[in-house]
């Protein structure tokens, strides 16, 4: 016997071919295996679930990712209304259709790269995770705080991750890993923007937006449904940190989001947010020049109008912080009769992967803890598992009987109060990217819109990290912000040219006419209109 590996002669891939774990070539990195283009995924995706059921299971036992949280109770009241319509006309789903009807919520808010003791002033997204205690059961509302995201398809996720976390040799970020991503990646372009600019950095929880990211589905008694986009809008204003004034903060309290929440709501002041949602007819939509699935783009508002549903009010801090911030466990495939998915890429990936982590995290019977628990009764078949400590029993359920159909008192199936809802697929199965990708049109827009100050901000926070990256990575993303705005892409160009030379490349570019950026950014910080 010998452990020497066989000398297998290989003409059709080379030493760096991607394989997977079981040594196939992998052909398409990029795309999971879709119903057409736009959707939906299938279970067969097999490359695409080994690679994500692996990544869910990295690290143990701190979230791969959103490991840095704070969380607090509440409740969501809801208008009963749409805007100016009745909310029985696009959702039957019933936490929304009373007037003044309040459903109890916990909040969970965290930042997305970073390890679970690292400052909340650092550059990355915030994660924004709402979960209803319906009467229907639970809903999670998972998001983060910015409204789009950096890719489009979940197959990539794992490898962004990975990216963007510490280098595997050293365990230090590097600038380089994520620009070599991005660059490699136009799609992420309209998402840099934003990070590198004051929105990422966030003043404190209370005072951020939210967004569910994807897109979902609303549906009615009638069955018919529509595309639905979430956004949480703070009443509190929204303010972000410019880099000194998130240093400044740093330097004396790396806790500070944390202890704003906590405090905050301790005296009395309770944050609240309103819900407002964007709805679209469920198809196409060739009239854009953007797929509505794509989580990389923003739906214009002045075509599809922001419309109040409901109000937010975080009213009561944890008692224990692990039992319930840390354990708390969320889904975006956690959703209640009337809410239903899209065909979103991301939002059919997120949908395995978020319950499979949790799986792996706190333990098979997850939802049996209170904080994840929903406030109604629960009757399953289900058992046996680590850390099973009662039975998801009925009180009249035969125990003998733990299989459905029966005729021995056993479970039975619901009632279908509304029309189900069925959509018509049709298509071939195929690896392939979405028809209209547009990757740099709206962080063009973005730019384009923001105020002066901000702009300075995202060139030298730009310059300062892609000056030390290698110059093949600095000319693609020029390249991309060139085509995103003529000014954007020569203002960035000179800023590294600048740095190159010699010159400070944490210098401000540009005039900043108009900025009144406040010094003290713990009692005045960057207050932005929401976008």
């Amino acid at each position: 016997m010998t452990n020497e590996q066989p000398d297998f002669e290989t003409n059709i891939e080379d030493e760096d071919t991607l394989t997977n774990r079981q040594g196939h070539p992998i052909t398409n990195n990029q795309n999971m295996r879709t119903v057409g283009n736009r959707g939906p995924a299938t279970l067969e995706n097999y490359d695409f679930i080994e690679k994500i059921s692996h990544f869910d299971r990295e690290r143990v036992p701190e979230r791969v990712v959103h490991a840095r949280g704070a969380g607090a109770h509440g409740y969501f009241e809801a208008y009963g209304a749409a805007g100016d319509e009745e909310i029985s006309k696009y959702t039957r789903a019933k936490l929304f259709q009373e007037k003044g009807k309040r459903t109890p919520v916990f909040v969970r808010f965290s930042s997305v790269i970073h390890g679970g003791h690292s400052p909340e002033t650092l550059r990355d997204p915030r994660g924004f995770a709402v979960k209803f205690y319906t009467e229907d059961g639970n809903w999670d509302l998972v998001g983060n705080n910015l409204k789009i995201f950096f890719i489009r398809d979940a197959i990539k996720f794992p490898d962004m991750i990975h990216a963007f976390k510490p280098d595997p040799i050293t365990n230090i970020q590097d600038s380089e890993r994520f620009f070599d991503f991005c660059a490699s990646s136009p799609e992420t372009f309209h998402m840099v923007t934003f990070i590198y600019s004051p929105w990422g950095i966030p003043a404190n929880y209370r005072m951020m937006q939210g967004s569910g990211v994807n897109t979902y589905k609303w549906v009615n008694k009638e069955g018919e449904a529509v595309l639905v986009k979430y956004h949480w809008e703070p009443k509190q204003g929204i303010r972000n940190l410019t880099q000194a004034e998130a240093e400044e903060i740093q330097a004396k309290n790396f806790n500070h989001a944390t202890q704003d929440l906590y405090d905050a709501i301790e005296k009395g002041d309770f944050p609240e947010w309103e819900l407002l949602v964007q709805i679209m007819s469920d198809d196409e939509h060739p009239e854009l020049d953007f797929d509505p699935l794509d989580d990389t783009k923003l739906w214009p508002e002045d075509k599809f109008p922001w419309m109040a549903v409901g109000k937010m009010v975080l009213d009561r801090n944890p008692e224990d912080y692990f039992m319930e911030v840390e354990q708390a466990a969320f889904g975006t495939g956690v959703l209640v009769d009337g809410l239903d998915f899209s065909d979103d890429k991301m939002l059919q990936g997120r949908t395995f992967s978020y319950s499979d982590t949790q799986r792996h995290r706190v333990g098979a019977n997850y939802l049996q803890l209170p904080i994840n628990a929903p406030k109604k009764r629960v009757a399953t078949n289900q058992s046996g598992g680590q850390m099973q400590y009662k039975l998801d029993r009925a009180p009249f359920q035969n125990p003998h009987i733990n299989y459905e159909p029966s005729i021995l008192d056993g479970l039975k199936e619901a009632e279908q109060l509304g029309k189900e809802y069925t959509p018509m697929v049709k298509g071939n199965l195929v690896r392939e990217s979405i028809d209209r990708q547009s990757n740099t049109k709206q962080a063009g827009e973005t730019y384009r819109n923001f105020e002066q100050w901000e702009k300075n901000e995202l060139l030298a926070n730009l310059v300062n990290d892609l000056s030390s990256c290698d110059i093949r990575i600095q000319e693609k993303m020029i390249a991309l912000a060139e085509e995103a705005d003529e000014e954007y892409g020569r203002q960035l160009r000179e800023g590294l040219a600048h740095a190159k030379s010699g010159g400070s490349s944490q210098k401000p570019l540009g005039n900043r006419e108009g900025d009144d950026a406040p010094k003290n950014a713990i009692e005045n910080s960057n207050e932005a209109e929401p976008y």
